[in-house]
């Protein structure tokens, strides 16, 4: 799939679970959901231990949510994103947000292999309604793509 179709297939999803939210709060996962929720999404965090993060309930597994959803984003290194992308596949997730630092060539594998559709090397806040820096980031991001010097598209 083009990567300008995927990032848009994703962006059409109204529920979606986010893996990568830490208890401290101070990792870009929180700042990520955060973000989401503000700009109308409906996200559940996913965390191994946790039963409330940010204040909200938390799962375990994304068979737990509490509605179907077919789109994640990914907040955490290679070597976690990897399982994370096969039990996501498991629960009938289809779309995949590899934020920067969870993408590496095993992973898109994991998710060619498990037949998810995913976007990596871009920044979900950039794309999902920007703003503040982000905005800016947004803009730098669509003339350089217009003027061919961005070949990630």
């Amino acid at each position: 799939m083009r990567p300008n179709v995927a990032v848009e297939q994703f962006l059409s999803h109204q529920a979606l679970a986010i893996v990568g939210v830490s208890r401290s709060g101070k990792k870009f996962g929180n700042y990520a959901l955060r973000a989401l929720r503000t700009r109308g999404y409906r996200v559940y965090p996913i965390h191994p231990t946790a039963d409330t993060l940010e204040g909200e309930r938390c799962y375990r597994h994304f068979r737990d949510l509490p509605e179907p959803v077919t789109a994640a984003v990914v907040v955490v290194p290679p070597v976690q994103a990897v399982d994370v992308i096969r039990e996501a596949a498991d629960a009938g997730v289809r779309d995949v947000w590899l934020q920067q630092g969870a993408e590496s060539d095993v992973v898109l594998a994991a998710c060619r292999e498990a037949g998810v559709e995913p976007v990596a090397g871009k920044c979900i806040l950039m794309f999902a309604q920007p703003t503040g820096p982000h905005r800016v980031h947004r803009w730098l991001h669509d003339i350089r793509r217009r003027f061919g010097t961005d070949t990630r598209q």
